[in-house]
């Protein structure tokens, strides 16, 4: 596609690395969520020396942490004393790590919905191909605690300076190409169709009016900024082409879905107990590949922004292949989905991401060698 290897001018950053509050501490970014008003973002934020994270806001170039008194986590300020924010999106969720689990916080009256999706995985992941948290208690409407499941991700065996070695890395992404294979290719019973059938339908449809909106929050962050002209008839041409794609071809059979998987999911646990899998919210029906081109980005993404070597890339990039084949996806429907990653990816505010995404959109030719790409970084 000539449009993806033209040259643009640079690609404007309009959220910093990190930031200075007003009395002189830097804060690290970690996540940025754009606000309605363009030029307002909210943020996940960490300083060193400080336990957890923060949530914060920059407004028109103007930083300030959200105190903990959350209006749409009510409960946050309370729990938040019992152990370590890990994760936090003001006003819409946290998680808490404690000495007995993970707290989960979700707006006021809504944790309801979050149980009885816990319910039905344990209906549907049943055979035992994952572990899952438990949930241990739940505290109010508001909070539910629980169980971990011990062990580190498959993204802390993959990072570099990790000191497992190579083989037992790559015998972990066997596990998981087993587990996966088995869990979304194998038959159900009554039940576990019955859970199966009542989930969201995410199809492809769904995922081009996710990744229009997407674009479209975009444009009108950066609708005023002269400079931004171009990439914004970049953004719309890559948009229009993506969704074509993601449309054009016959979907794949649905199947279950994690909806959000990733390597930071997905829990090496001893030998004699099942890999964990994390994080049910947003569990759905779709094509096999919606979940498998999320995990293949993700460890593109982390190759090239050297968290991970070549090979160990590699390995776990191999597995992910394998499994598409295995469930029969096809290679259009996998390309089409990871595109469209890409490319909500190029739409984040954060540098280490879009500048990532655009040099994956702008070279395809470079991209498509993946499956090769321990030459990316050798």
């Amino acid at each position: 596609m000539t449009s993806r290897r033209a040259q643009y001018p640079p690609w404007p950053c309009p959220v910093p690395v990190s930031i200075d509050d007003e009395a002189g501490t830097t804060w690290q970014i970690r996540r940025a969520w754009p606000e309605r008003t363009p030029g307002e973002y909210v943020l996940e934020v960490l300083t060193p020396g400080q336990p957890g994270v923060r949530g914060a806001h920059l407004r028109q170039g103007h930083f300030d942490l959200v105190p903990l008194d959350d209006p749409g986590l009510p409960a946050l300020r309370t729990e938040a004393l019992r152990g370590e924010v890990v994760s936090y999106m003001p006003y819409k969720r946290a998680v808490i790590r404690t000495d007995e689990g993970y707290v989960k916080i979700f707006p006021a009256g809504s944790a309801g919905a979050a149980a009885e999706r816990c319910a039905q995985m344990d209906i549907l992941l049943d055979a035992g191909n994952f572990a899952t948290p438990r949930i241990l208690r739940r505290r109010s409407p508001d909070v539910i605690v629980f169980s971990a499941i011990p062990g580190p991700t498959l993204n802390e065996l993959g990072e570099n300076g990790a000191t497992t070695g190579d083989g037992l890395f790559a015998a972990m992404w066997e596990e998981w190409s087993r587990a996966w294979v088995a869990q979304v290719g194998g038959s159900y019973g009554r039940a576990a169709q019955g859970v199966l059938d009542s989930l969201p339908l995410r199809s492809a449809e769904v995922e081009a009016t996710r990744l229009q909106r997407c674009v479209h929050r975009w444009l009108r962050q950066n609708k005023s900024a002269r400079e931004m002209s171009p990439h914004r008839r970049t953004m719309r041409a890559w948009a229009e082409e993506i969704t074509t794609n993601l449309l054009r071809t016959p979907p794949d059979p649905v199947v279950w879905s994690h909806g959000d998987l990733h390597n930071r999911q997905i829990i090496a646990t001893n030998s004699s107990t099942p890999l964990g899998l994390l994080d049910f919210d947003a569990t759905v029906r779709a094509e096999a590949a919606l979940d498998l081109a999320k995990l293949d980005v993700r460890l593109e993404l982390d190759l090239r922004q050297d968290r991970t070597t070549p090979a160990r890339y590699l390995t776990a990039h191999t597995q992910v292949l394998a499994v598409a084949e295995e469930l029969h996806v096809s290679p259009a429907r996998f390309h089409a989905y990871s595109d469209a990653i890409w490319l909500r990816l190029a739409a984040s505010p954060l540098p280490a991401r879009w500048s990532v995404a655009l040099a994956v959109l702008k070279d395809p030719a470079q991209h498509e060698e993946a499956g090769s790409s321990a030459t990316l970084r050798a």
